[in-house]
């Protein structure tokens, strides 16, 4: 993972920006899977808990385990968002979380669909204060956390 790819205002944008929505991280996360959800609705049968198919997108995101998968990927973002200088330190973990990604059937190419719906949340969460500057750094962030979980596909033989 490069270290260094973000410029310091870069990284106070994103600092600054994190800080105004981490602070209700399910209802933010539940606004990234809904958009997630209308852009890609055949990612909905990825979610099974206790092989439970969910009918909805709408019965998903109200489901008790899929809040905590929420959680679990806005603690993800929030990792990044505080390793924004040593950005290296992650690479195992996110490299690991590409293996189990694969494991479970996502592709690669959802994860674009994904920084979407990333870039959607914060842009209605943060309204006016999302500028083109804020969203040029969190695509630069999204892009290298997305390279180091595509390690963990390289890693891996299709089909493991």
């Amino acid at each position: 993972m490069e270290s260094g790819m973000l410029s310091r205002t870069q990284q106070a944008l994103i600092r600054e920006s994190w800080r105004r929505v981490s602070g209700s991280p399910v209802q933010h996360g539940v606004v990234l899977f809904s958009r997630l959800f209308d852009l890609d609705p055949d990612l909905l049968p990825l979610f099974q808990y206790n092989c439970k198919q969910f009918g909805s997108p709408q019965e998903c995101l109200a489901a008790p385990e899929f809040l905590d998968h929420i959680r679990k990927v806005m603690l993800v973002i929030d990792a990044a968002v505080s390793h924004l200088e040593d950005l290296p330190c992650l690479e195992e973990y996110l490299c690991n979380l590409g293996k189990k990604h694969q494991a479970v059937g996502v592709k690669v190419e959802s994860f674009s669909t994904v920084g979407e719906s990333l870039l959607y949340m914060l842009e209605k969460c943060l309204g006016a204060a999302f500028g083109p500057d804020v969203r040029e750094a969190w695509i630069e962030l999204y892009g290298a956390v997305v390279k180091a979980m595509q390690r963990g596909w390289e890693a891996l033989p299709e089909g493991d």
